[in-house]
């Protein structure tokens, strides 16, 4: 059962204190806050039915489910007041900005993400009663602060994510931002946990999935590529090193486009992998008919359900009319949590603005509609399982090898030891939310794999 126990006087003043000692220490929040907090304890009352939770406050802690338990167990101490204002006005989002800004401390970040989703379903019902008080407080609360310091030191941290130094810190060494395959080789999808990480895991991992993904595509020496997504260009490079491809891939990113054709000319390749800095949508008109595979690794999330269509007429425009091959992956929602409309939180605020998650059949349905029939579904795989350890290994990686200097030298307000830390912080809580997603089924991780209508992909007589 919930319950709230406040310590003793003797565990916050020395033996003799008064009352007046303890009202020093750990004075009362203003009448917001404690309407906030109360709010939010009512509501993880009647929410936390798997698993257990302490917070512990100023002048008090808060216990909710059951302690003996053996679902997710999780600590949280608030540092600041400003915790329950957050949550209470954002959500989510809000309990994010609170653990990047510092004002809360949890002794193992994965475990709140864990026991979030394990009772997501009385937590939603339960918190719909305060939704419209909620978004008053919140509007209230921007016309009255506007921009604080920790909204300042928010949105600084929310901007710093184009340099190349940072993603080659975690990344593998050919830098690909997406899920990696993990095989036995490396110990399976939990083989970190069991033996521990291995040198080149990801990267063997990851060049799995390059290969997995061109094999599917059935390019062949002399084969035209079309890559919608460049990264820093590990596909493409491969496509032509390894497949003999001639690839035209398209970026926005002019530090990807950079470092992908630096790393092109040292292996040799150009003239034979062109990268192009342009939107999707602009491709010229001499791309007509002119590729025979298309391939686009988690890009897709960023096209938003308003241009799925768009995007599959003009992969259906620039493929031949015969023998071409789509393949897709991207994260997607499952079928029932699946909306065009997807409220802000951590990753659209923070991570990949304006970004939109789709499922596998709201894509499957666009790829039909757009290439009038032309398309043909071939292939479905779910590679969610995967994507944890990709996770769990970017996070390591990360904290071993990005120093403050590095990103300072790119932009100076990470000079500053706090905006630093909210800046790692961040970072820490994507790896962690993410993993808990699909660890536990919230969101997958779809490839999906389109051939024209008459081609016949295996001989069969």
């Amino acid at each position: 059962m919930p319950h709230r126990s406040t310590p003793s006087q003797e565990s916050v003043s020395s033996a003799g204190s008064s009352t007046l000692d303890i009202s020093i220490s750990a004075a009362p929040y203003p009448f917001l806050t404690m309407f906030a907090r109360s709010s939010i304890v009512a509501i993880l009352r009647s929410a936390v039915v798997v698993g257990y939770m302490c917070i512990e406050d100023r002048d008090t802690t808060f216990h909710f489910g059951t302690e003996k338990t053996d679902g997710t167990v999780v600590h949280l101490r608030v540092l600041s007041g400003k915790f329950w204002t957050r949550i209470f006005s954002s959500g989510d989002l809000g309990f994010s900005e609170a653990y990047m800004i510092g004002e809360v401390e949890i002794e193992n970040l994965k475990s709140i993400m864990d026991l979030w989703l394990d009772n997501q379903s009385t937590a939603s019902s339960v918190s719909s009663l305060y939704s419209r008080l909620a978004a008053a407080f919140s509007g209230l609360r921007n016309a009255f602060f506007g921009q604080t310091r920790s909204r300042a030191r928010l949105n600084v941290i929310a901007s710093y994510d184009q340099s190349n130094e940072l993603f080659k810190a975690f990344l593998s060494k050919e830098m690909m931002y997406s899920c990696a395959l993990w095989s036995d080789d490396e110990g399976g999808v939990r083989g970190d946990l069991i033996d521990g990480p291995s040198p080149l895991d990801l990267e063997n991992a990851q060049m799995r999935k390059i290969h997995h993904v061109l094999q599917t595509a059935r390019v062949k020496p002399g084969d035209r590529l079309l890559e919608f997504g460049t990264g820093w260009g590990a596909l493409a490079i491969e496509a032509a090193a390894s497949y003999g491809c001639e690839v035209d891939t398209l970026t926005l990113s002019t530090e990807q486009k950079a470092l992908a054709e630096e790393r092109i000319r040292e292996r040799g390749l150009v003239g034979r992998v062109r990268v192009h800095l342009m939107d999707y949508r602009d491709i010229p008109p001499e791309f007509e008919h002119a590729f025979d595979a298309f391939v686009s690794i988690e890009m897709l999330e960023h096209v938003g359900s308003k241009y799925y269509r768009k995007y599959f007429e003009l992969v259906d425009f620039a493929l031949k009319p015969a023998t071409a091959t789509v393949v897709v992956t991207s994260s997607t929602f499952p079928e029932g949590r699946y909306t065009g409309y997807q409220a802000d939180d951590f990753m659209r605020r923070y991570m990949w603005p304006n970004s939109c998650l789709p499922s596998a059949t709201v894509l499957i349905d666009a790829a039909y509609a757009a290439s009038n029939g032309r398309f043909t579904l071939e292939g479905v795989e779910n590679h969610a399982p995967h994507y944890p350890r990709t996770l769990r290994t970017w996070d390591r990686r990360l904290k071993a090898n990005l120093s403050q200097e590095t990103m300072a030298r790119q932009y100076p307000a990470l000079r500053d030891r706090a905006t630093y830390g909210s800046f790692l912080r961040k970072w820490e809580y994507l790896f962690a939310y993410a993993g808990a997603g699909f660890a536990k089924g919230y969101i997958t991780c779809h490839m999906l794999t389109f051939v024209r209508a008459s081609d016949v992909t295996v001989a069969c007589d």
